[in-house]
């Protein structure tokens, strides 16, 4: 078997599982004591193990099987979860994903896991804690296989029996030379499924999926048959040894209930009085039962056909193949402007009337692949817990990390771009906005602190807050650093709003090298930070108020490919301009211009004075200057809380068009973002607002 053909799957599934892992062990950390959320834990990583080994990744598979076995003392209550084994289990993890992004990257997935390893089996045999493994004895006492119903698998029990359907508890052997038990265990639920509805199994049913059972196991069942047609349909099942089925009735049910909980009981006894030190050869896990849906107890017959049912049904797509839609799709919108122009032209009524519908089909077509491209932001936000929880640990500062709005979605090209300046502004809240446990007392403050992340959609574009309530910005401190680097003088410091003095953080004056001074270290490389969302298209936004904390505000376009934008004219040359930047448009006279010192030109725009740039001087187009009309077109754009006016020749009108790259060979091109192909074939370069209003 050829296994590099399933190499993307398995990279695709234990990056899911790894991410899983790392959530669960987070909620753990907060329930310790919860073993339902051990039993998820160890299920992914006895998947993630299985899949290892299969694909030959013997270290990943080594690793794994380790972390299972103090996972299974836990479950089983051998062991209580202390700091220790959380810090092991978390590097244990650490090592997982570097192994697997050693594998993607064209690795064997060979690490150097020695030392976790050896702490790992020190936790399974008790020699890192001996009072600990202890206690686990006394816990494991406790613990015994349960067959109960809970409240609401008896309620639906109930239910099933008052409509009219009869219920029985199954026990079902399977013969002792049976090879294949899983596959027999699965065939008598598909013979109950025909005839019935199974409330509850005995162990799991993906224990059962597993054999992690013996040769038995019991079965709640609901059914419109009689008693004798289902247990007829799990006897014709091969190698089922015995069925043992029980009827049971309304007056039944409860008493039935209480006879297995005291034969629970007194194995609980059993157990208690026979613990050892041994950790047991094999442990049957008991998940934890869902709550059913109000429409499962009202019709608990049809509960689990129904969920069957509204089960979502997805595929794994490669981005690329994505990514060559999208250009697709780019060359037919580029096609149906260039038609839309030929219609008008013609005057063809059946050439016009099969444009407008090509223009509602391609539109459509337009949404969903759109919509194929976009990823809920949780795909990024979910590995931040993680982190902030390491980084606050090893800082020694207590912060309680809260996400909101995960669920908002951003085009891919964003998602993968956006990680890291995220990562840096949280590394940024956490070590420098957040006080010490001692400072936040001594400011009447909570010993905790909160770091807030939250995401949300607003017109075309995502917001991405990140606010702590840690000291906030001192502005005084800022613009003493600013004037001693010689970015300004006193005078220009004190005509600057709180804006733009928080603005001044993210100039590379700021550098690393200078983290040890007064200003709280915020400008810690943000110049990059602000680099890479102004690649992306967007802007970052600083709010704050000494004492009490600071907000970062990323501001995201929803898509980078295809854009609402204006077209214009330079002459000869055609420009495109998003409308997202416009504020507004208007025409300004040559005597209202003023003119000072540096050669920079100012117009009076509502109450206020906004410089007016010319893009023919800019861009040094031949065919045109608005420095020769008397009267000239303009563009009010925004950035921030920033206006300016830009200088056109004339409008050409709005249309949607598709970003393409400029390419290397042209190199960064001042106040171009791109470029686009109009319908008559020419190309128009595509103006990046946000370079033209100086910060």
């Amino acid at each position: 078997m050829d296994l590099n053909q399933y190499l993307s799957m398995f990279l695709d599934e234990a990056n899911d599982h790894l991410q899983a892992l790392n959530d669960n062990m987070m909620e753990l950390e907060n329930q310790p004591g919860d073993v339902s959320i051990v039993q998820v834990i160890f299920r992914s990583a006895h998947t993630l193990k299985g899949m290892s080994a299969t694909m030959g990744f013997e270290d990943l598979a080594s690793l794994t099987h380790e972390m299972e076995n103090v996972l299974d003392l836990v479950r089983n209550h051998q062991l209580s979860m202390d700091e220790f084994i959380f810090d092991t289990l978390f590097k244990s993890l650490d090592s997982l994903e570097a192994m697997v992004g050693d594998i993607a990257n064209g690795g064997e997935g060979k690490a150097e896991i020695s030392s976790i390893v050896s702490s790992l089996q020190a936790i399974v045999k008790g020699d890192y804690n001996k009072e600990q493994s202890e206690a686990g004895k006394e816990e494991a006492a406790s613990f015994a296989s349960d067959e109960r119903l809970d409240e609401f698998q008896l309620s639906i029990m109930e239910q099933s029996i008052e409509a009219g359907m009869q219920a029985a508890y199954m026990k079902v052997t399977l013969r002792e030379d049976c090879v294949l038990k899983a596959a027999r265990a699965y065939m008598v639920f598909q013979a109950l499924g025909e005839q019935g509805e199974i409330v509850k199994s005995t162990p799991p049913a993906h224990e059962i999926e597993q054999e992690q059972f013996d040769q038995s196991f019991s079965i709640y069942v609901v059914t419109t048959q009689s008693i004798e047609e289902i247990k007829h349909a799990a006897e014709q099942v091969s190698e089922v040894e015995l069925v043992e089925i029980q009827a049971l009735t309304t007056e039944s049910l409860k008493s039935w209930n209480e006879q297995i909980q005291a034969v629970s009981a007194s194995k609980q006894e059993v157990a208690a009085a026979s613990a050892t030190v041994e950790k047991p050869v094999e442990a049957k896990e008991s998940a934890p039962t869902k709550k059913p849906t109000e429409a499962a107890k009202k019709n608990p017959a049809g509960a689990q056909s129904q969920a069957k049912g509204q089960q979502h049904r997805t595929i794994r797509v490669d981005i690329e193949r994505l990514d060559v839609l999208m250009n697709l799709l780019s060359e037919l919108l580029i096609d149906r402007v260039r038609l839309e122009d030929l219609a008008v032209d013609l005057k063809s009524n059946a050439l016009t009337e099969t444009v407008e519908h090509l223009v509602r089909v391609s539109s459509d077509l337009q949404s969903i692949v759109l919509k194929l491209r976009m990823v809920p932001i949780d795909t990024v936000f979910n590995r931040f817990p993680r982190m902030v929880r390491d980084l606050a640990k090893s800082l020694d500062k207590k912060v309680d990390f809260l996400i909101s709005g995960a669920e908002t979605e951003l085009d891919r090209t964003v998602i993968d771009e956006i990680g890291d300046p995220l990562v840096h502004l949280l590394r940024n809240a956490i070590d420098h906005g957040q006080e010490s446990t001692i400072e936040r007392i001594e400011a009447g403050k909570p010993e905790t602190g909160t770091v807030h992340l939250r995401a949300y959609q607003s017109g075309n574009h995502v917001f991405i807050e990140i606010e702590d309530d840690g000291k906030g910005i001192n502005r005084e401190n800022v613009l003493k650093k600013a004037i001693k680097n010689g970015m300004m003088s006193e005078d220009q410091a004190k005509l600057l709003t709180d804006e733009q003095v928080y603005m001044l953080l993210f100039s590379s004056g700021f550098s690393t090298a200078e983290q040890v001074s007064d200003i709280s270290g915020r400008g810690v490389g943000l110049d990059v930070v602000r680099s890479k969302i102004a690649s992306l298209g967007g802007e970052v936004v600083v709010k704050s108020t000494f004492g009490k904390g600071t907000t970062f505000i990323v501001q995201l376009p929803l898509t980078l490919s295809i854009l609402s934008a204006m077209l214009f004219r330079l002459g000869d040359e055609k420009y495109a301009i998003p409308l997202t930047s416009i504020v507004e448009t208007g025409l300004v006279n040559k005597k209202d211009i003023r003119n000072i010192h540096g050669g920079i030109r100012m117009i009076n725009y509502r109450d206020s004075v906004i410089p007016l740039v010319s893009l023919s001087t800019l861009f040094a187009c031949p065919s045109y200057s608005d420095m020769d009309e008397e009267e000239t077109e303009i563009i009010i754009i925004r950035k921030g809380e920033r206006l300016a006016a830009l200088a056109i020749d004339d409008f050409i009108g709005q249309n949607e068009i598709v970003l393409k790259p400029l390419g290397n060979y042209l190199g960064s091109v001042q106040g171009i973002s791109g470029a686009t192909i109009l319908g008559d074939g020419q190309v128009a370069l595509i103006v990046d607002p946000s370079t033209l209003i100086q910060s």
